[in-house]
């Protein structure tokens, strides 16, 4: 049996107050009202498998991931680790081990027994790190993900906070209109306006009850423990609402702001987006629009 969910119209009344210096900030007041019912895709329906959506998710981490290597000494290149001293060796009927040496010295060097040597069996560049799966697979994978998102106990197990009035999952964002000075002014959600856009959105969010979530991922951001602060991976951030839309135009560039709040379109949708590092259930929000695309 299809599901139908509510989609969710928006409007958003624009307010500033003007003194003697100058207008102020702009206020909004949002309220979000249920429209019309929209049947969801077949997709939201699929039957669930954790093992197919761990199966993708590795796989997409895999294909990502770039060859690594030790580079030979060749030349005047830098040489490798434990490469790095002259050597000689003393040749044979001496009585002891052949092994090269240091220049002058008798201490062993370069191979990977001696003390300071290089790397028996280090990585090889060539090494081939993808792991492939099926096309079929992977996208039973990424409705399995699709139906998760659906379930309310699910999502709140994995750690998301939304509002207690929020009854049914997945949300759908419909009809945008702005009040200014009285007078009103409809918008494609996905084409938003940039005047403070992502101020608006924080406010669309707070409305639709997912303020809880974005202050979750804003209080856990903290600094990453290890050597990887040295290579541009600083700040662990923790995984928050996910946006689905048809076009990354206005909407998706005012929400990739927020703290852990990804975007997503819908012909590039996959089960890492859906259920990052494998755990199922992420809170996520669709464009109407966005919805009709997956169908």
């Amino acid at each position: 049996m299809k599901m139908k969910v509510s989609v969710k119209d928006i409007t958003n009344s624009i307010s500033a107050d003007e003194l003697d210096a100058g207008r102020l900030q702009e206020t909004f007041d949002v309220s979000v009202e249920d429209g019309s019912k929209m049947t969801l895709p077949d997709s939201f329906n699929s039957s669930l498998r954790e093992d197919l959506i761990k199966l993708a998710v590795a796989s997409s981490r895999a294909n990502r991931r770039q060859a690594y290597g030790s580079r030979r000494h060749v030349g005047k290149r830098k040489p490798m680790s434990g490469m790095k001293h002259s050597v000689e060796w003393w040749g044979k009927g001496r009585g002891v081990s052949r092994i090269m040496r240091r220049t002058g010295q008798s201490r062993a060097a370069q191979n990977p027994h001696t003390l300071g040597g290089r790397r028996a069996h280090g990585p090889k560049v060539e090494k081939i790190w993808a792991r492939k799966l099926n096309s079929k697979e992977r996208r039973l994978a990424r409705d399995s993900a699709l139906t998760a998102t659906t379930n309310l106990e699910t999502v709140s197990t994995r750690g998301h906070r939304f509002s207690e009035e929020i009854s049914s999952l997945p949300i759908i964002l419909g009809n945008y209109v702005e009040v200014r000075d009285g007078k009103s002014e409809e918008f494609d959600i996905e084409t938003f306006n940039h005047g403070s856009a992502t101020r608006k959105v924080v406010a669309i969010f707070n409305e639709l009850g997912l303020g809880d979530d974005l202050q979750r991922a804003r209080d856990g951001r903290n600094i990453r423990a290890g050597k990887a602060t040295m290579r541009g991976r600083v700040h662990k951030t923790p995984k928050s609402i996910l946006l689905v839309v048809k076009n990354k135009s206005g909407l998706a560039k005012a929400a990739r702001n927020l703290p852990g709040v990804d975007v997503v379109a819908a012909k590039d949708l996959n089960a890492e987006d859906l259920a990052p590092g494998g755990d199922i259930g992420r809170l996520t929000v669709f464009t109407k629009s966005a919805v009709e695309a997956l169908n």
